[in-house]
């Protein structure tokens, strides 16, 4: 039964006017948390949390949930609401492998989808009935079955015209929900959802709808059009938009080529005030960051890296590199003259990270008189060699000399330096081809 059948005819009783598109949003429920599960079936019905290696909770599975546990909460302060909890390091990988295997599973019904996370995605099923023979709630629910069967995680969806609509009805009824909201009902829903519950309006922009009696989503849709111009922005007048039936974000299907910056970052325990093992951390994020540009046929122009306290206060610094680059120990060159402005004797850091900004097309680099950009060019060969290595041999299977302390020694040590148990069982030099679970068809 959907959420809405008390009041609803069958959807071939709506007409088109309910659903001038038919939209779905596709969400995993506790996903992480839930992958964790699905890898270890005895698992199924308890408190499972991952985010051991953080210290905080990144997912939790509702068993918990339900007990007071949320996202970001400290695993002392989870562990006193639930004793008996099983605390994981995050396997993101895994996470990756279970998320491609659920873009595939909708692409088999439409190939209008959007990745927008790991752990939910958006697809445009119009058009397809007549295809698969099916109306619309029929096509969703069987997307949200074969993703449930074939991945052992259960998902919940929301179908409507519009994806902000089709967001309301995913979080509807967590977890495991099935939301249908046509056009025609719309009213219902919004009845029901303060504005704050709607994708795209924060608690801010909440609030100041509140402070102008505007309290629910039935209220900001039914205030005229021009007073809602004059109390927010463009953004929100698009949401408005959306809340009424009108399609104003399509769905973006294409991978993303546009990058205004790329950032790695590491976090470590115990916390260090070592400057050589600080300088190692920071080559280790310059390099990732280098591969992924480079990946990208992208180069830097600026440069930020910055060291974070054990008070979780920022150090942090805008280099200009003398041309744009993608090779790291041009980079590293440039950071290693004003790591002494960054770092302070007896301070304690935890953190380390490196922004690549103002980013151009490799290609579009322009030759100095100097010769520095044509060497840069050369040495760049040797990196996409180091490239083709890393493809082949696995993930820092060759790296520089000076990430040497950061690559050799865990990020965390004692118990926080727990490994998933998946890598226990690796070949050599394996990362992410490899998942234990089979799946139904081929992930592509």
């Amino acid at each position: 039964m959907t959420q809405t059948t008390e009041y609803l005819q069958h959807e071939r009783g709506w007409g088109y006017s309910s659903f001038p598109r038919a939209i779905l949003h596709i969400d995993g429920d506790s996903f992480f948390a839930s992958c964790e599960v699905a890898k270890n079936p005895s698992l199924r019905g308890k408190v499972v949390i991952t985010g051991k290696e953080r210290g905080i909770v990144s997912a939790c599975t509702y068993e918990g949930k339900r007990k007071g546990v949320t996202t970001g909460m400290r695993l002392n302060e989870a562990k006193a609401l639930c004793p008996d909890a099983i605390i994981l390091p995050s396997d993101y990988e895994s996470y990756s492998l279970f998320s491609a295997r659920m873009y595939a599973v909708v692409r088999r019904y439409t190939q209008c989808v959007e990745e927008y996370g790991i752990d939910e995605c958006f697809a445009d099923i119009t058009g397809v009935r007549s295809l698969h023979k099916k109306s619309y709630e029929e096509i969703a629910r069987c997307i949200k079955d074969d993703l449930s069967r074939e991945l052992g995680i259960s998902f919940s969806v929301g179908l409507s015209c519009t994806k902000t609509l089709a967001k309301i009805g995913s979080k509807w009824d967590k977890p495991n929900g099935f939301t249908v909201i046509p056009l025609a009902v719309v009213s219902e829903f919004l009845k029901k959802t303060p504005t704050g519950k709607v994708w795209g309006i924060g608690k801010n922009t909440s609030a100041l709808l509140s402070h102008y009696g505007i309290k629910s989503t039935f209220d900001f849709v039914n205030t005229p059009f021009d007073r809602v111009c004059s109390i927010v922005s463009k953004p929100y007048q698009e949401t408005y938009r959306e809340l009424k039936g009108e399609v104003v974000f399509e769905l973006v299907t294409e991978n993303k080529r546009v990058y205004s910056s790329i950032q790695k970052t590491r976090t470590f325990t115990p916390a260090s005030g070592d400057p050589a093992y600080l300088l190692s951390q920071l080559s280790h994020n310059v390099e990732n960051a280098c591969a992924k540009a480079r990946r990208l046929q992208l180069s830097a122009t600026k440069v930020y890296c910055f060291l974070k306290t054990q008070s979780f206060t920022f150090h942090t610094i805008e280099i200009a590199l003398p041309f744009a680059t993608h090779t790291p120990q041009v980079v590293l060159s440039e950071i290693e003259k004003i790591f002494y402005r960054l770092y302070r004797k007896g301070v304690l850091y935890r953190t380390t990270g490196v922004t690549l900004s103002h980013l151009i097309v490799a290609a579009a680099q322009q030759l100095d008189i100097f010769g520095s950009v044509e060497h840069d060019k050369k040495v760049g060969k040797v990196f996409e060699q180091m490239d083709a290595l890393t493809a082949r041999f696995g993930k820092h299977s060759i790296f520089l000399a000076s990430s040497l302390n950061a690559v050799k020694n865990k990020a965390h040590e004692g118990e926080r330096g727990d490994v998933p148990e998946r890598t226990h069982t690796l070949f050599k030099g394996e990362t992410r081809k490899r998942l234990g679970i089979p799946m139904l068809g081929e992930v592509r």
